[in-house]
């Protein structure tokens, strides 16, 4: 597994998190208008895709997010399609500030189905992960069993004992007693120690530098923009007239 970071450039070879966001309103009306937005980001790269993508904040002000792309497996089963962009990005900012062996940690939390029910449960799942004990590349009871006591000491066993001993059922008994999971990478468990919920789900618990979404600025908005948000206007005006006249004729 690799995780491509932010190169020296300052450009991204890859993304923690790709959210394809589809304007709802045309979609409503059999258009499918929608582009990949790159995670973390910047509030000017959210107002160009959505220039992009018709939504203006004027006649088109819904989307929603149709795919996910993320090299993190098991992540994208976890996110919605009506997610907010200031938390996917918060999500994302916190992956990319981790290092390899941290990311595997997370895909092994995210594997075993713990505090993933919601970006906010994952947020604070990415900032908890001192919480958990991992241990890579074991992915048997008697590989935890080796583990366990090859790795931790747990258990003092005098070399002319060791060939004979039972690895497999000292490394099932640890995962029945500790309700841990093995996981794609290794086995993974929760410690003793508690959690912390560092976001607690509102928009301003986000630290500003995260927080990114914004309708475009028709203002900076170039000539072809600025027409086709007039134009949608217009087409909104006529189609809300037709509506009209429809139900007075009723």
């Amino acid at each position: 597994m690799r995780y491509e970071k932010t190169v020296g450039t300052g450009a991204r070879e890859s993304s923690m998190i790709e959210a394809f966001v589809t304007n709802l309103g045309k979609y409503n009306n059999d258009v499918l208008c929608g582009e990949y937005l790159k995670l973390p980001a910047t509030t000017e790269d959210v107002q160009g895709l959505l220039s992009r993508i018709g939504v203006d904040g004027v006649v088109y002000e819904e989307f929603f997010i149709t795919d996910y792309k993320t090299d993190i497996s098991g992540l994208s089963d976890c996110l919605g399609e009506y997610e907010s962009i200031d938390e996917l990005n918060y999500l994302a900012a916190l992956l990319d500030e981790m290092d390899e062996d941290e990311l595997t940690k997370f895909e092994a939390a995210v594997e075993c189905g713990d505090d993933t029910g919601s970006v906010k449960d994952l947020i604070n799942l990415a900032q908890n992960l001192d919480c958990y004990d991992y241990f890579p590349g074991v992915d048997s009871n008697e590989d935890l069993g080796y583990y366990l006591i090859d790795n931790y000491g747990m258990l003092a066993i005098p070399a002319d004992v060791q060939p004979y001993f039972d690895y497999e059922a000292y490394g099932r008994d640890y995962a029945l007693n500790e309700s841990g999971d093995f996981t794609g990478g290794g086995y993974i468990v929760r410690g003793y120690g508690r959690s912390t919920e560092y976001y607690d789900g509102r928009r301003d618990d986000i630290p500003e530098e995260y927080r990114i979404f914004a309708y475009p600025d028709p203002q900076k908005m170039n000539m072809r923009e600025q027409m086709e948000m007039y134009g949608n206007m217009v087409m909104a005006g006529r189609s809300a007239d037709r509506h009209v006249r429809a139900h007075e004729e009723i």
